[in-house]
């Protein structure tokens, strides 16, 4: 099934169920909200994406303690779970979705190398933060996160 269609049905699902859904996103830079925007009917489920790029975004605008990220670095499990929380309790919606991670072709180090990511998925009763790595270009780095997204909702759906 194609990406819009896969979201499509997400969004039909959301809404049937009552549910809403945030996403806060750094490395992605919108592009997982621009995604479920494109679908029609998405504003009875989607309330806000958010494009939390700098460690100062994430401070400012999800509560990010400056603590985590210097203990942890903004690319980490702690971060994400940080953000998927926060977005989440906010915006005052069931669902919760934090992204953060390295896209390169720079910024990559030895222990977080380039197109490492870490994906958070977040309920009140459930928090599940995902790490992967996908060696590719930027545009193809964020649909693949995309994708691990949707894969992330469909699994809580069905």
């Amino acid at each position: 099934m194609k990406q819009l269609e896969r979201i499509s049905k997400i969004i039909n699902d959301l809404s049937t169920r009552n549910l809403s859904i945030a996403i806060a996103e750094s490395c992605t830079g919108g592009y997982i909200s621009h995604m479920f925007t494109n679908i029609s009917g998405a504003s009875k489920v989607f309330e806000r994406g958010i494009v939390c790029y700098s460690n100062q975004a994430k401070i400012d605008l999800l509560n990010v303690p400056l603590q985590i990220i210097e203990k942890y670095g903004a690319v980490s499990e702690e971060v994400v779970r940080t953000l998927t929380h926060n977005v989440r309790v906010l915006s005052k919606t069931n669902i919760g979705i934090g992204i953060s991670g390295i896209a390169g072709p720079t910024g990559g180090t030895k222990d977080k190398p380039v197109g490492l990511v870490f994906i958070g998925f977040s309920t009140e009763n459930e928090m599940l933060i995902k790490k992967y790595q996908f060696i590719t270009d930027r545009i193809d780095f964020k649909k693949k996160v995309l994708e691990k997204v949707l894969d992330l909702l469909e699994g809580f759906l069905h």
